[in-house]
């Protein structure tokens, strides 16, 4: 954890988003004892840690072929124009399945990740929900088998 980040965050900074990056529901007393300090002090730095951007959020981890969505993809998409960057962004926002949405160099302009519950609601999706936007060019999908690594960096 020798690695500064930024110069406003001190290795109290780190050590903290190293236990919550291992588990995010470890609850800030738990930090402070191992942190050698005060709950208060672990509440000032998350704060802190909140009020410069570096803290997003929390969000919940869900385990989705249990909730039958049992197909994740990655939709590599051909944007006609830059101009058509934020219309496209903007109505891939509208659909449920795309769960992340890159802006990329290389072949695609975009970069969705989608989970849908089968292949023809995916065909369905591509048919009728993306490549019916106007902007979009073309597309090429490409299904994930497995995910066997699924993690935040290491500090």
């Amino acid at each position: 954890m020798s690695l500064v980040l930024n110069s406003q965050l001190d290795e109290l900074d780190l050590q903290i988003l190293d236990i919550l990056i291992k588990d995010s529901r470890t609850p800030y007393l738990e930090i402070a004892r191992i942190c050698h300090v005060s709950g208060g002090t672990i509440h000032v730095r998350m704060k802190k840690m909140e009020d410069m951007g570096i803290i997003k959020g929390t969000k919940i981890l869900l385990d989705m072929p249990k909730l039958g969505y049992d197909v994740c993809c990655f939709v590599g998409i051909y944007v006609d124009k830059s101009s058509s960057f934020a219309y496209v962004s903007e109505e891939m926002t509208k659909i449920k399945e795309v769960v992340e949405l890159h802006y990329t160099t290389g072949d695609y302009s975009i970069f969705a990740k989608v989970i849908c519950k089968s292949i023809s609601d995916l065909q369905d999706l591509l048919m009728n929900s993306i490549n019916t936007i106007t902007g979009i060019q073309r597309t090429d999908t490409f299904i994930s088998l497995s995910q066997p690594i699924d993690r935040n960096i290491q500090l």
